[in-house]
């Protein structure tokens, strides 16, 4: 069981062989089968050592009692020897194992939280859940944030600053103003961490093994900046050190030549300065054993990048402060050890007592971990900020290890300054629909003041798309893949007006609500310094009567067409649809259903042009409300298994 890593983990590189969905699903439940059965023969073994190491003791307790009660007092040493050291090889042994079925029950956890997320079963999966930013431009409205989101379905950081940083990644998109060069670099490290899957899920795994939820960065940094209240050591130590040599010298006179015992007046100042100065070394034992135990949770991670013997480009750049001598955490843990050693004999008094009379031990620990932390406030930063991008960028590549079938997006150079943006794709989909239900459609977008007017029937997809579209751009500029067969774009500001909802909080209806967020959007629409804006806006006014809802959604329309961005309009009014008419840079697109065997069917497909059909006074019928009477015929025939229809799409 011990000696068989490699029949653990070869299924990872099985699996990333394979570039279809389906055959690596298949490929992980294979390996997560694999492991079950090595975890449960290796409990097997584990239970056998239990009763082997009760036996053993139980026998050799035995036999050396028999043989003292014989006078058989140099067998009985050499037995009770020779037994010790057998139980310590075996309990040695078992602790190993032990340590060893601990790493695989986590990895097989996250081997099925893999799988889930692959098929995007929520019952199966452990999601944080991330609420929703206060008049944040999108992540309510793509569901970016919240229950079954994006970065619910993307997180696995191990550290609050990794998850942190990936959700900056998601929501600061609108900060940026010159994305090129750090959405390349940010790229490229993706791509190089997607095909290590060993190397992620070992991070993942050893992280898991210290702290079962994400570990707190921020504690790490305050128990350093609290090492600067502490006494200065150096000069209470260099006195020390003075008095107690003083002593040694003045002792070994007074013993070789017969001179006078003066070393018992500079003993006695060190005594003095020990016991006047010791109160102040209290603290110092639990500080180092805190600071020793925090720092090995990130250990538990920068170890796995240190023993990495090859490294990619952009990981080894990224890493080096990590890694590289003389500056190396591995070698702050082992130094912040040997102090915790040093001051642990503490809990000893009089061998403490004893050694400080001898030499001024205490302090010399003291200015070793002064010493330490020094270095610590230089380099921690660095530190925590690179392991921070490591750990958010293992999220991504993950994603994209577990959708082989997603594309990597292009972004077009140069675009933040560029009159001419555009949103081009194929096969466009939306990553929280599970593959089975998911429906591709083509896109192209571009140019200043492009609008794009979808029409549709109720439940047709149009809101959807919003998000589809929304969401991929989203995680184009995250670095990630998009759920595309192609996906190429110039560098956007999201702005949406999508889910929309009355504030109880803020005295607010729905319509005035609306009216605001539409304005922030127009707002930013003026501003010309960074990229442009990509806005979706859902159901415009339909908060209001038809006639100014109308009359609204015109004006703000050829207002949208003059301002620095692009986006797409949904709405039920076929009225808006004759602006295509008025300007070159409107356009009409639609989805539709269809009547076929009593059922309605829905495809999903976007159309050029409006839309020919619609349901809404069929679904009344349905569900018993008054329909005027000539419509009534046509809707008679629609019987419950629209509900089914219904209900498949109320996700989209």
């Amino acid at each position: 069981m011990v000696d068989r890593r490699s029949d653990i983990w070869l299924w990872s590189a099985e699996s990333m062989m394979s570039s279809c969905p389906s055959i690596r699903e298949a490929l992980f439940e294979r390996g997560i089968a694999r492991a079950r059965d090595l975890l449960g023969h290796g409990e097997s073994v584990s239970r056998r050592l239990s009763r082997l190491r009760v036996a053993f003791f139980v026998a050799s307790a035995s036999t050396i009692l028999g043989l003292y009660q014989a006078a058989w007092f140099h067998a009985g040493n050499a037995l009770t020897g020779f037994a010790l050291l057998i139980f310590l090889l075996i309990a040695h042994y078992h602790n190993r194992l032990e340590g060893r079925l601990a790493r695989l029950r986590i990895w097989i956890e996250l081997k099925v939280d893999q799988v889930a997320r692959l098929r995007l079963d929520w019952s199966q999966m452990t999601p944080r859940v991330f609420a929703h930013p206060q008049h944040h431009p999108y992540a309510a409205d793509l569901d970016i944030t919240g229950p079954h989101s994006l970065l619910a379905l993307l997180d696995l950081t191990v550290s609050s600053e990794g998850q942190k940083r990936l959700k900056e990644w998601l929501l600061n998109q609108n900060e940026v103003k010159k994305p090129d060069e750090a959405w390349s670099t940010r790229q490229a490290l993706i791509k190089e961490l997607t095909p290590l899957a060993l190397l992620r899920d070992r991070i993942i795994v050893a992280a898991r093994i210290i702290s079962a939820d994400t570990f707190e960065t921020t504690r790490i940094t305050a128990l350093v900046e609290a090492s600067q209240t502490f006494p200065q050591a150096f000069w209470i130590f260099v006195l020390s050190l003075a008095l107690c040599g003083t002593t040694w010298g003045l002792l070994l006179v007074s013993v070789g030549m017969g001179m006078p015992n003066y070393w018992l007046f500079s003993f006695g100042v060190y005594a003095l300065v020990y016991f006047r100065t010791s109160g102040q070394l209290k603290p110092l034992f639990a500080y180092v054993l805190d600071l020793r135990d925090e720092l090995a949770k990130l250990h538990a991670v920068t170890s796995i990048l240190e023993r990495r013997k090859k490294m990619s480009p952009g990981l080894g750049a990224l890493c080096a402060p990590l890694v590289a001598a003389p500056d190396r955490l591995s070698s702050v843990v082992a130094s912040l050890a040997r102090v915790s050693h040093g001051l642990s004999i503490k809990v000893h008094p009089f061998a403490r007592l004893l050694v400080n009379a001898c030499v001024p031990w205490d302090w010399y620990f003291s200015v070793r971990l002064q010493q330490t932390c020094r270095r610590l406030t230089t380099v921690l930063p660095l530190w925590i900020d690179r392991l921070a991008t490591v750990d958010a960028a293992v999220s991504l590549a993950t994603f994209a290890y577990l959708n082989p079938d997603y594309c990597w997006p292009v972004l077009r150079q140069g675009t933040h300054d560029d009159s001419s943006p555009q949103i081009t794709a194929t096969n466009l989909g939306h990553p929280l629909i599970p593959p089975s239900r998911r429906v591709g459609n083509d896109f192209d977008l571009r140019g200043l003041g492009q609008i794009l007017l979808v029409t549709g029937s109720n439940m047709s997809g149009k809101s959807t798309f919003l998000r589809t579209v929304g969401i991929n751009v989203c995680l184009a500029q995250a670095g990630a893949p998009v759920c595309a067969r192609s996906f190429e774009w110039s560098w956007v500001r999201v702005y949406c007006c999508i889910a929309v909802s009355d504030s109880l909080e803020d005295g607010l209806s729905y319509f005035y609500t609306e009216v605001k967020r539409l304005k922030v959007l127009l707002d930013a629409m003026q501003d010309r310094a960074g990229p442009p804006v990509l806005f979706l806006i859902d159901e415009i006014f339909k908060g209001t009567n038809n006639r100014e809802r109308l009359l609204g959604s015109r004006a703000f329309i050829r207002a949208l067409q003059q301002g620095y961005g692009l986006g797409l309009i949904t709405t039920h009014d076929l009225e808006l649809a004759q602006l295509e008419a008025e300007s070159p840079h409107i356009a009409n697109a639609h989805f539709q259903e269809t009547l076929e065997a009593d059922r309605l069917q829905f495809d999903y497909r976007l159309r050029p042009g409006i839309c020919p059909t619609t349901n809404a006074l069929r679904i009344m019928a349905y569900e018993g409300l008054p329909v005027p009477k000539d419509e009534q015929g046509e809707c008679k025939r629609i019987d419950e298994r629209i509900n089914e229809t219904e209900g498949s799409n109320e996700s989209r």
